[in-house]
């Protein structure tokens, strides 16, 4: 015990490990030091598997290269992002009935762990449209797990560890994962690391066996049994937790706001397609992407997850200003002055921006759900927010029509238009934090 509370002052300050907590019971208030070490390692691992096999690059990659078909690698980020949100409505309250919540996340974990290692394996064994139906199957087993993850971790996460804290929970773990991200990708830029298809395959098996070694760190952590009143399944949760969509003020504008902010997430790859590197076996731009993405994780995460324990609905509003900046600026360029766009550093630089807006909101919002809500409920909040943006998420694809029909800078116009108005969205979100947050 007393080797996991020294690793913890170091992590958040001697000073905060000494104060009594004020949204843990005292059993589970003795054993957060332990606890937020754990919920670091683990949370770094699953980071660090993600951006080994970041879907948005890396598994395109591996399809591309084996000769996938190009509607698989078309569905490979929808079909990832949608259903690890929309099946929440229906499987949290059914997570509400266990008391000790930690062993779904365990499992989640081990089915995105062997999905991944599949992912890689399929890279070295397959080829054509069975390549394809195979990698999709695969993600879609993925995105299970990562939506059972998604609820059961906020959850244990506000069980173990105390408000004021969580925030640098996450910071860190990103941190870690964005220097491991970035050394890959100037491995992959330089030609340091052969960007060819068995290395490309044993990275992405090794993100997979990162997962598999969270699953083992997160069952050490001590969580104490929590209620298990309220849960319903089925067809009445899904009416019961709608009707509180339609009544719940404090949850309408944050899914508002969250809706505006997806501008964040789904602007990279227009950059990509604005700059010309088609090619994704290329090591030009595409490498100074990859390390202009790892480069905003890793100097931005732990800032955003301190500046989200004072106030999470600030930095979702300094996040949208950046990543409205970011997108106009994109979109100038492109309706402008296109000539400029032949600057090799221009659209990295934008886009380093750009993510360190997305890992603003990805920390803010994380934050501002699980400190809006109670005991009571956390899951449904997590759950219903999620799945109502999956819905939306699925809309996303209509992007891709307009920039095919009026061109990438308007698309990039109506980004940066999205988060402007996030602005004033998430200014009318309540401060959920309250004045005597740990600083």
């Amino acid at each position: 015990m007393e080797g996991f509370a020294n690793r913890h002052g170091l992590l958040v300050g001697d000073d905060e490990l000494a104060q009594v907590c004020r949204d843990l019971p005292e059993s589970a208030c003795r054993e957060q030091p332990r606890n937020y070490s754990l919920h670091v390692v683990s949370l770094s691992l699953t980071k660090v598997g993600e951006g080994l096999a970041d879907a948005k690059l890396v598994l395109a990659w591996l399809l591309d290269a084996i000769g996938g078909p190009t509607w698989a690698i078309g569905l490979l980020v929808p079909v990832r992002e949608s259903l690890a949100m929309l099946p929440q409505l229906l499987i949290s309250a059914r997570i509400r009935r266990l008391s000790i919540r930690k062993t779904v996340y365990v499992a989640g974990c081990i089915v995105q762990g062997v999905a991944i290692v599949g992912f890689g394996l399929v890279g070295l064994t397959f080829s054509g449209n069975t390549a394809g139906i195979v990698a999709i199957a695969l993600i879609i087993a993925f995105a299970l797990g990562r939506s059972i993850c998604s609820i059961s971790h906020k959850d244990v996460l506000a069980k173990t560890v105390d408000k004021g804290r969580r925030g640098s929970v996450s910071g860190i773990a990103r941190s870690v994962a964005a220097a491991a991200t970035l050394l890959l990708a100037a491995g992959y830029s330089t030609g340091w690391i052969p960007l060819t298809l068995p290395v490309v395959a044993g990275a992405v098996i090794l993100g997979g066996a990162a997962w598999l070694a969270a699953a083992l760190v997160f069952g050490s952590i001590r969580e104490y049994p929590g209620a298990t009143e309220g849960g319903i399944d089925g067809l009445a949760a899904v009416v019961a937790q709608l009707e509180l969509l339609r009544s719940d003020g404090r949850l309408q504008r944050f899914i508002a706001t969250r809706a505006l902010l997806l501008s964040t997430a789904l602007a990279p790859p227009f950059f990509i397609a604005l700059s010309g590197d088609s090619e994704p076996s290329g090591l030009g731009t595409l490498g100074l992407f990859m390390m202009a993405a790892a480069a905003a994780n890793l100097s931005s995460s732990y800032i955003w997850g301190r500046l989200a324990d004072r106030s999470s609905r600030r930095v979702l509003m300094y996040s949208a200003t950046l990543a409205s900046l970011a997108n106009a600026l994109a979109a100038f360029s492109a309706l402008a002055m296109p000539d400029r766009l032949e600057s090799a550093l221009l659209l990295p630089t934008m886009l380093f921006v750009l993510m360190i807006a997305h890992q603003g909101v990805r920390l803010g919002r994380s934050v501002h759900v699980v400190d809006m809500a109670d005991l009571d409920n956390r899951a449904t909040y997590t759950a219903l927010s999620n799945s109502v943006v999956g819905l939306i998420l699925l809309a996303g694809g209509v992007f891709g029509v307009i920039a095919q029909w009026l061109g990438v800078g308007t698309v990039l116009a109506l980004f940066a238009l999205m988060a402007a108005i996030a602005i004033p969205a998430a200014a009318r979100m309540d401060e959920v934090q309250t004045t005597d947050t740990v600083r």
